[in-house]
């Protein structure tokens, strides 16, 4: 048994359970949500949610079912994109970059921000954007 608890302890998660988890912290920052705001109508502490979310720990099939009405989506939201994450880690991974945005902190604000400015402000705030994260090329940032 002992063999059991160090393997668990050294186990990576799941990758449709990071999957799963990328999800529900999406949905609940497109919300305006913290932590603590989904975990507590679900009876849970915001460490669970958290670990929840960095798929550390799996979601009950009906603590699945509580947390898509709480964020008012489908079930099916939570596998929107998955394919065939079991053989592969990568799918684990968020492609999209408008996923990708609204996954990080501050990227719903910084979102919402764009959509009001102006047009011409916005080419600045790509220009300001691609300059701080290296991309010269302007492949990291497409202009809408």
């Amino acid at each position: 048994m002992a063999t059991d608890t160090a393997n668990n302890e050294t186990r990576k998660p799941n990758p449709v359970d990071i999957h799963v988890g990328g999800r529900i912290r999406m949905q609940r920052r497109l919300l305006g949500l913290g932590q603590d705001a989904l975990a507590a109508p679900l009876g849970l502490t915001f460490q669970q949610v958290q670990k929840y979310e960095n798929g550390a720990n799996r979601v009950s099939a009906s603590k699945l079912w509580d947390i898509a009405r709480t964020l008012q989506v489908p079930i099916s939201y939570f596998f929107e994109g998955l394919d065939d994450a079991a053989s592969t880690a990568q799918s684990a991974t968020i492609d999209n970059p408008a996923q990708q945005l609204v996954s990080v902190a501050g990227g719903v604000e910084m979102a919402k921000a764009f959509v009001a400015a102006p047009s011409h402000a916005r080419q600045h705030l790509i220009g300001l954007a691609r300059a701080l994260s290296g991309d010269a090329s302007g492949s990291a940032l497409q202009a809408a």
